[in-house]
């Protein structure tokens, strides 16, 4: 019934009349669709200390005072224009290969499941004031949404998570743009080789296309094309009838395209990019000095309740990882029954003290979470987060909610929780 009632406003939003708007306004992007991106959109202005009304056909606002007008178009994530200029969001989100509108850029690389919306990310960077040349931690970096998300904006990222798919996922995502050169000439060789075995087993290219990718030298054009490929095993495992041979030189195509339009963009609106630095490591030991982090957005894993490891175990295989052996290193994936929640407890405490550990005084963390089921009981992970953080000092600023569908019934609603140090 929610879920009816959510698409009924989504359509309706859309319907209406989004001609007539004045010089001193913002307009939302037309997919804009829930509350809790009306509520972003919202506190995005407010954190740039704009004065505003909100108009009733709540796809634009009156704006009374902007302090810096050009700030604004340069960093909003949920306006399409201000003052009747495009917003350099509304531009980024045109390079895109992809049928939607949040896979713009390299966003789409791996099909990753319960990943950030980017645009959500690019909000509740600018809501916690993060500024160019400082630097924010992702834990459970995932996908690398917020990694892409800041190094677009100018902010610096350390990510880091137990996967080393997610590790790579990311560290392709974020750092190919500079080899492009190097990619689509290595391209060219590649496919040229490929050709000379297309007529074997699907296995033996499949073994011939690892060997070609294993000898590429430079490890930042091997990973490109590692990736390229564990996408491909990824289409073979949903659709096992799809050549991966033709779904690998599709993806490289279509990665290097990705990539092309990315310097197009870095070019055409001289952005000065992040610094990213992506690797596989414990949340639960960072190798990162106190004090040394000027934000944390991170949304925590739902092992509890989805298996990261059976999730991602064709990716995980092809890296020659045992998945028996890696179970017990995920958190949230040991134990059975309320030994195997008492553990994800324990784990997700000692992540947060150690988030605690490195984050500056006065600066804020945003937890995404939601309370999952497990064997039809709820698992009270909001509260718990709450709790931690408060007991460290911490002060709950923002408590929005986000409605969110799919994910196997895992969860229906997640909660974006926006603490400061105090």
């Amino acid at each position: 019934m929610l879920q009816n009632e959510y698409f009924r406003l989504y359509h309706w939003l859309r319907m209406m009349n989004e001609e007539d708007y004045s010089k001193n306004s913002a307009k939302l992007f037309w997919n804009v669709q829930f509350i809790y991106e009306l509520v972003l959109a919202k506190m995005e202005l407010d954190s740039s200390n704009v004065k505003y009304t909100i108009n009733s056909n709540l796809r634009s606002f009156d704006i009374k005072h902007i302090q810096d007008v050009e700030f604004l178009r340069n960093r909003t994530a949920y306006f399409e224009e201000i003052n009747g200029l495009p917003t350099l969001y509304n531009e980024i989100t045109k390079k895109n290969v992809t049928r939607s509108i949040n896979q713009y850029l390299t966003h789409w690389f791996y099909p990753y499941k319960g990943k950030f919306h980017p645009q959500m990310i690019r909000a509740l960077l600018n809501i916690m004031r993060i500024k160019k040349g400082e630097t924010v931690l992702d834990p459970f970096v995932g996908s690398g949404t917020l990694a892409l998300e800041a190094q677009l904006m100018g902010i610096n990222t350390i990510g880091i998570d137990i996967s080393e798919v997610c590790s790579l996922i990311s560290r392709v995502k974020t750092q190919s743009l500079k080899w492009l050169a190097d990619i689509q000439k290595e391209y060219k060789s590649l496919t040229e080789s490929i050709e000379k075995f297309a007529e074997k087993s699907e296995d033996k290219i499949i073994e011939e296309i690892s060997k070609l990718v294993d000898t590429i030298k430079i490890q930042e054009l091997r990973n490109f094309f590692l990736l390229a490929k564990l996408i491909s095993h990824s289409d073979k495992s949903r659709r096992s009838k799809k050549s991966f041979k033709k779904s690998f030189e599709t993806n490289i195509k279509r990665m290097i395209e990705s990539l092309e339009m990315f310097d197009e963009l870095q070019k055409t609106h001289n952005l000065i990019l992040g610094n990213t630095d992506v690797s596989q490591a414990d949340v639960r030991n960072l190798k990162l000095p106190a004090s040394s982090i000027d934000g944390v957005v991170t949304s925590p894993p739902y092992s509890i309740a989805l298996d990261y490891v059976e999730n991602d175990k064709h990716a995980l295989s092809a890296l020659g990882y045992n998945l028996d052996t890696i179970r017990n290193e995920f958190i949230g994936l040991r134990g059975k029954g309320k030994s195997k929640i008492d553990l994800y407890n324990q784990d997700m405490k000692l992540a947060y003290q150690e988030i605690d550990r490195v984050l500056k005084e006065n600066k804020y963390c945003t937890i995404i979470i939601g309370n999952a089921i497990l064997n039809k009981r709820e698992i009270k992970t909001v509260e718990l987060t709450i709790d931690i953080f408060e007991n460290l000092g911490y002060t709950l600023v923002k408590n929005v909610d986000k409605i969110i569908f799919g994910l196997y019934n895992i969860m229906q609603a997640e909660k974006i929780l926006v603490f400061k140090k105090s």
